[in-house]
């Protein structure tokens, strides 16, 4: 299962009910960080979170509403004794915003890798104590998780993630003895590697049945509506996306802002097939977001409208 707390909701600037953007992925006692902006520490210890064991950190912009908690948090981190590197992805132009938010914390003591604007889906092992990141993956058979992104469409360089939490298929031991597979070697078969023992090679569907239907999530700011997002996101389980104007009637704002209307959310929520949308990073003009949930709601049923402190648990389907 995959746990997401939406840690900030808001758009532009801090308001005394929502902080900026930022959301928190925990799978198998890891974390995924996507976006942080000012307040995200505190929220983080509102919402019990904890940060010392945040291993990736993906960025969408370099706009302050995304990354102005992000030396503080970095350096908060450091002060817990992390010694193990920490991942920051994020668009073109990442490791120069980040040599300049960087400057006034120049002493961490574990390292930072910046994967900078990636053409291809990363895959992920959560290990013991970490996560391992390899790009340019062949195959994602021993991945737990496969990070794919797309270019948006906002005033600056801006990526949309998603995020597909791998499901290794089922073992079947009266399989494996039908086959004739020594018991010895059953679990790196199970794991998906291939295996030569007295001589004679034994590949994983010996033993494993078919494949079985993963988790994904999409995380979609800040951005106009675009044709290539439908396919980006298609079927995932959570769709999340700005909504920074709930009203249909600032949709000359939201073009001119490169931002997005409740309801062209909701389009791209059902354009995707998405299971549910949530919305969020809500303007600073928008007191009550819950106002004008029936913008979405005529165009996709199952929309929600988030808010700090938003939890979800994402679970495999059903077999």
């Amino acid at each position: 299962m995959l746990d997401i707390v939406l840690l900030g909701s808001g758009g532009g600037m801090p308001m005394p009910n929502r902080f900026l953007s930022s959301m928190i992925i925990s799978y198998k006692g890891r974390k995924i960080l996507i976006d942080c902006g000012e307040g995200t520490q505190v929220s983080m210890r509102n919402f019990k979170t904890g940060f010392k064991s945040i291993d990736i950190i993906c960025i969408t912009h370099f706009h302050g509403d995304h990354i102005f908690g992000l030396p503080g948090l970095l350096s908060t981190i450091g002060n817990s004794n992390r010694t193990e590197p920490i991942i920051i992805i994020g668009p073109k132009g990442t490791e120069y915003v980040l040599r300049g938010l960087m400057s006034s914390i120049p002493y961490l003591p574990y390292s930072i890798d910046i994967i900078e604007n990636p053409r291809n889906s990363l895959g992920i092992n959560i290990l013991a104590e970490s996560m391992e990141i390899r790009q340019d993956s062949k195959g994602y058979s021993n991945d737990d998780i496969i990070i794919s992104t797309l270019e948006l469409d906002h005033s600056s360089p801006c990526i949309g993630y998603s995020f597909y939490v791998t499901r290794k298929p089922k073992f079947y031991p009266e399989k494996a003895r039908q086959n004739q597979v020594p018991k010895e070697i059953w679990g790196r078969l199970q794991k998906g590697e291939s295996v030569i023992y007295n001589e004679k090679k034994y590949i994983p569907n010996m033993v494993l049945g078919e494949e079985r239907k993963g988790i994904k999530l999409s995380y979609i700011t800040d951005t106009r509506s675009i044709g290539t997002i439908p396919n980006f996101i298609s079927e995932s389980n959570l769709f999340i996306c700005e909504g920074t104007y709930g009203d249909d009637e600032d949709l000359e704002k939201a073009i001119k802002n490169k931002h997005m209307i409740f309801s062209e959310a909701a389009e791209l929520a059902s354009k995707g097939k998405v299971e549910e949308l949530l919305l969020t990073h809500f303007s600073a003009s928008i007191d009550e977001p819950e106002l004008y949930k029936s913008n979405a709601l005529r165009v996709f049923e199952n929309t929600t409208i988030g808010y700090d402190g938003f939890t979800k648990m994402l679970m495999f389907p059903k077999e």
